[in-house]
């Protein structure tokens, strides 16, 4: 079974995400900050991460840096997930080494169609 983090401080969001996966057949874990975030992806150690930017503590940009530069995790798939829709946003995700970038309000439809692809 494929394991999911989702890292989201927005619990509606969470819970949505979370019945989704877990719908689909997949581990689900949940952080509710970047530091939560890092926490788990190192102990767990999940195929793919679902990641929100803003949140408190540590951003998801941080998180991400974080992942590409542990060497057990940095293969792990991440999506961005984020309200920061601007061009220079997507953009800095995707430098920084996301495999995927979707702004909110999303399509949970969309959304499990890019997870999918991601980890096939």
């Amino acid at each position: 079974m494929k394991k999911i983090l989702i890292v989201d401080d927005e619990p509606n969001i969470v819970m949505a995400l979370e019945y989704a996966l877990k719908k689909n057949n997949y581990e689900v874990f949940i952080a509710r900050d970047g530091s939560e975030a890092i926490e788990i992806a190192t102990t767990q150690q999940p195929h793919l991460i679902v990641l929100d930017i803003m949140m408190p503590k540590v951003d998801g940009y941080e998180v991400l840096e974080f992942v590409r530069k542990n060497e057990a995790i940095q293969h792990t798939k991440v999506i961005f997930l984020s309200a920061k829709n601007k061009e220079k946003d997507i953009e800095k995700g995707l430098q920084l080494g996301a495999n995927d970038y979707l702004t909110k309000p999303f399509s949970m439809k969309k959304l499990l169609t890019r997870i999918e692809e991601q980890l096939n």
